[in-house]
Parts: C-alpha cells; sequence; structure tokens
C-alpha cells in the first residue's frame, strides 16, 4: 500500500488562475490551484484545491473534487458509464475499485474508451496498479480532455491504455511515494520488490527498462509533499500517445 501526505482541502468556486508551467513544484505550506474546463459531456467543471504540506499522513491523492455533476447512465464506484463505449474515471481509486470497473465491464462489455478529466490519485495504490493491469488487458483506450488534470496514482491509469490521448493543455501531477510507516523510494534498494513493483508496471504498460527507469526516476524527484506539474509534451517523451 502506497500513501502520499497531503492534508487537502477542496471548494467549487468561479475563479480561473494560470496553469502551473511544466515541470513546476507546488512549494511552500500550502499551494493553491484553481482551474476551469468543459468535460466532453459539456458540463463545466471548476475547482481550487489547496495542498496544505506537513508532517500529516493521507492517502495518495491531490485535489478531491466534487462529482456530483458528473453523470451518465450508470455508476460503479469511481467509474460512470457514459454510453455503450465510453466511461469516465471520476473520484479516486480504492480497495474495490478492481472488482467495480470488472462489474462495469460485465455490464458493459463495449466500453473501449475510459475518460480521465479530473482524477485525484488513489485510496490503494496495490489495488490501483492491479486495475492499471486491468484496463490493458480489456484493451481500453485512455483519453484526458482539453483542460483535464490526472494526478497522483491516476497517472499510471492513464499509462494503462492501449492508446493513449491527451489535450494539449492537459497536466499531469506527480510525486514520490510514502508508505505507512513513513518510508519512501530510497528507504529501499533500487531493486527490492518495492521499487521494481513500479518499474515492472512500466514496463508491462510498454516503456522500455530505460524509459520505465527514467519515469520513475522522474516520479520521484519531487518530495511526497509536493507536486510536479507535467504537460502532455513531458508525458510524451515516455510514451506513446495518439
Amino acid at each position: 500500500m502506497r500513501f502520499h501526505a497531503l492534508a487537502l482541502s477542496v471548494l467549487m468556486l468561479g475563479v480561473l488562475c494560470l496553469p502551473v508551467a511544466a515541470g513546476a513544484e507546488a512549494a511552500g505550506a500550502e499551494a493553491v490551484s484553481t482551474r476551469s474546463w468543459t468535460d466532453t459531456a459539456g458540463v463545466v467543471w471548476t475547482e481550487t484545491t489547496r495542498v496544505e504540506t506537513g508532517p500529516e499522513r493521507a492517502d495518495r491523492l491531490v485535489g478531491v473534487a466534487d462529482h456530483a455533476a458528473r453523470r451518465g447512465i450508470a455508476r460503479f464506484g469511481p467509474f460512470v458509464v457514459i454510453d455503450k463505449a465510453h466511461a469516465a474515471l471520476v473520484d479516486a481509486t480504492d480497495a474495490a475499485s478492481p472488482a467495480r470497473f470488472a462489474a462495469m465491464l460485465h455490464a458493459y462489455p463495449a466500453i473501449r474508451v475510459l475518460e480521465l478529466a479530473d482524477c485525484p490519485g488513489t485510496y490503494d495504490d496495490a489495488a490501483n496498479l492491479r486495475l492499471g493491469r486491468m484496463i490493458r488487458a480489456h484493451a481500453l483506450a485512455t483519453s484526458v480532455p482539453a483542460g483535464g488534470s490526472v494526478r497522483s496514482g491516476a497517472v499510471e491509469l492513464f499509462l494503462a491504455g492501449t492508446t493513449r490521448h491527451a489535450a494539449p493543455d492537459a497536466d499531469f501531477g506527480v510525486h514520490a511515494w510514502l508508505d505507512d510507516a513513513g518510508r519512501g523510494p530510497a528507504d529501499f534498494a533500487a531493486n527490492s520488490p518495492v521499487n521494481r513493483a513500479y518499474i515492472d508496471y512500466y514496463r508491462a504498460m510498454g516503456m522500455t527498462p530505460g524509459t520505465a527507469a527514467a519515469f520513475y526516476a522522474l516520479t520521484n524527484s519531487v518530495p511526497n509533499t509536493r507536486v510536479r506539474w507535467l504537460h502532455t509534451a513531458d508525458i510524451a517523451r515516455y510514451v506513446a500517445l495518439n
């Protein structure tokens, strides 16, 4: 299980700030970002996220928004079925998410695209990696629409797409992991099972050994209490995008 120490507070406000530059870190005692976008269903989203850094341990999330406005024809945990061919991830994943995903595909076997418009991360990293392998095994495409934001554990799910699309202005938030004992990647040998799990996952998602190691190093390049923001062009250095 992998946790990230972030105390989170999200308010829905009608304010839009300029986006954070690619590769920038959210530093200081409190990092605040506000964003607005319209998803593929025509729903307008506005989110202000305050991330307070400190010693508190929370789950691997960055900014949990209110997704009550996101509706479809069915809901399976953090997944919303938009139509018979499209679903969306609209909330953080947890231990039950692989089973919810399986139930969704059983009920709607024609789903081929998973949209990630505003994805904060996961409550259970081990389950999240299993979910990513399921997405890949079922040959789903992943897509981040204009203004989309994929953060923390949700980045692994985006990588799981057999084909991947991200709008030019999409952003991706990464940071180093921290387990429930307060240990991070540097507390284990590079070839330890806990570190190898992520390298092996990235390899299973199509990265070469060198690229997988480089991407893992990138995700760990900032402390757990900060976020490094990447854009679509940054992600395209590591995986093919369509």
